[in-house]
């Protein structure tokens, strides 16, 4: 007998009903999400034949210029959102400021940060991408919503999410509960249950950095890759290999799936950035998944879902993956 497809709509309302673990404005929140990385998904398919590939006439807050799909993919899930009252803002790594939902409804009780398209130096040469997403709690002590409503440490999200654009169209997610996974069954139309309670092994013999970068890494780091480059005859007793897609959805995608250890760390070369990646967008929702699945995710120094946020579009050095690699990585940042 064929084993009866779990759709996410039905994984949510069985969630919500048996356990209590999704409120149900949550679960109404994340299906609307993703039936907006369902349109997203087919937008990069069509890929040229839809006009949709190379570059906008513009940058984003950080002063990088944007792809015709980072709008796309920015304005398909405001637009998603913007109705169901659900919630109360959202903010994107491609805009400036909150977007504040309209009061169509009673304000929402949430607050939706994401990263429309991840990995966005990939579109034009058909190498996966994805979408990064994180839920807040809105702070109940006043009423409208403001920017610092959002500065809220990792460790308060109530879900975090990706989706990735690849092979198969995938959607991966967490509530605080471990982390599953659902495929998009393009025939049925809806995403399929096809792993639950993923775990990420605690140690490895995969790392992913961007090796071009190191001779602007701080010594702790270079200490860690030299170490992994030397293999068996080395500190380690086992060989390394690497792994960069210079996508951060794709690669944390593959440690989730075998293990392995992911960095991009502070480097020399703008010394007065902690880090490359956004803390709110990327990091975060990143870090609690990773740690939903038994891994590890720290700045080098300390776990990043402790760290406060002071604005909305702030960096951080990430390193995160396989439990024992993170934790030897830390410690040569934090020696005794």
């Amino acid at each position: 007998m064929a084993q009866q497809k779990i759709s996410l709509t039905r994984y949510l309302v069985e969630q919500q009903r048996a356990d209590g673990l999704i409120p149900g404005q949550l679960r109404l929140l994340l299906e609307v999400v993703a039936r907006a990385c369902k349109s997203i998904s087919m937008a990069v398919n069509k890929g040229d034949l839809g006009g949709v590939l190379g570059s906008a006439d513009s940058e984003n807050v950080q002063g990088e210029v944007q792809k015709k799909l980072d709008i796309i993919a920015n304005e398909v899930l405001i637009e998603a959102n913007e109705w169901g009252g659900h919630l109360a803002a959202m903010a994107s790594e491609e805009m400036d400021s909150i977007y504040v939902v309209p009061n169509r409804y009673p304000q929402g009780e949430y607050l939706l940060l994401f990263d429309p398209l991840d990995g966005s130096s990939n579109i034009d040469v058909n190498v996966s991408i994805g979408t990064i997403f994180s839920v807040l709690k809105k702070p109940d002590e006043h009423p409208g919503v403001q920017e610092a409503d959002f500065l809220q440490a990792g460790a308060k999200q109530v879900a975090a999410g990706y989706c990735i654009y690849g092979p198969q169209t995938t959607l991966v997610l967490t509530v605080g509960h471990g982390v599953a996974m659902f495929t998009l069954d393009r025939e049925q139309g809806s995403f399929v249950l096809t792993k639950e309670d993923i775990q990420i092994p605690a140690d490895t013999k995969e790392f992913s950095i961007n090796m071009s970068n190191m001779r602007h890494w701080d010594e702790p780091v270079k200490r860690y890759i030299d170490e992994c480059l030397a293999g068996s005859e080395g500190p380690r007793a086992k060989d390394f290999n690497m792994r960069w897609i210079a996508s951060m959805v794709t690669d944390v995608h593959r440690i989730l799936m075998r293990g392995g250890i992911f960095m991009y760390p502070w480097d020399k070369r703008e010394p007065g950035k902690p880090g490359k990646l956004r803390l709110m967008y990327e990091a975060n929702p990143m870090s609690w998944l990773v740690e939903q699945a038994g891994g590890a995710a720290t700045n080098g120094r300390d776990r990043i879902l402790d760290l406060q946020p002071t604005k909305l579009h702030e960096r951080v050095s990430v390193i995160l993956g396989s439990k024992n690699e993170v934790e030897r990585v830390t410690s040569y940042h934090n020696p005794l």
